[in-house]
């Protein structure tokens, strides 16, 4: 069950070293894992492999925003989706999906643990839609950053879609994108980020 701002969503970090699980409980709850030992033995025969990570490949689609006087700008194709690469908590980078019609920023499990960032232990969250409800988690990142434009602490949903775009780890929403006037100039190919 998907929101419906998520159908728009995202693809796994590629894979570089540990093996990624998923596996859903008695009360049905989702659950990620590095390597098969992380998935309880009683639930290893209803595991899944769904990827490895460790350092998220570098990204291949847009580069680095650039900054100019203060404003960050983004540039993007025309008539595809606006693909921004963020860094997180200052480290690592993530392809995210801008998305001005998403209340919250969501970034996959699998992008935040090859950044090194844990979920496991952050509040479950219920995410309703129009196809009925799913569980994720509220992630704490120190951090969020588009070229010059940093927001942070972030609370971030992480959630696992099954409807990938490629390329994209999540998606940038409006909890980030409030903190600054947007512009998106489609003639030009240019998303603006400028303080407020």
């Amino acid at each position: 069950m998907i929101l419906a701002a998520l159908a728009l969503t995202f693809m796994l970090a590629s894979a570089v070293s540990a093996q990624l699980y998923r596996w859903t409980d008695a009360q049905g709850e989702t659950h990620f894992g590095q390597g098969p030992e992380s998935v309880p033995e009683r639930y290893r025969d209803r595991s899944s492999a769904i990827g490895a990570v460790d350092v998220p490949a570098p990204p291949s689609g847009p580069a680095l925003a650039e900054v100019v006087g203060g404003v960050t700008r983004i540039a993007f194709t025309p008539g595809r989706p606006i693909m921004v690469t963020v860094r997180i908590n200052g480290r690592g980078l993530a392809q995210l999906m801008l998305d001005t019609g998403a209340d919250a920023t969501m970034v996959s499990p699998t992008a935040l643990m090859g950044l090194g960032v844990s979920y496991r232990d952050a509040p479950r969250i219920q995410l309703q839609g129009v196809t009925g409800s799913s569980s994720a988690y509220a992630v704490i990142l120190e951090s969020l950053e588009v070229g010059g434009a940093r927001v942070g602490p972030l609370r971030v949903v992480s959630y696992e879609s099954e409807t990938r775009r490629p390329g994209s780890q999540g998606l940038l929403g409006r909890d980030f994108l409030n903190h600054f006037r947007v512009t998106i100039d489609n003639a030009r190919g240019i998303v603006e980020l400028s303080p407020r």
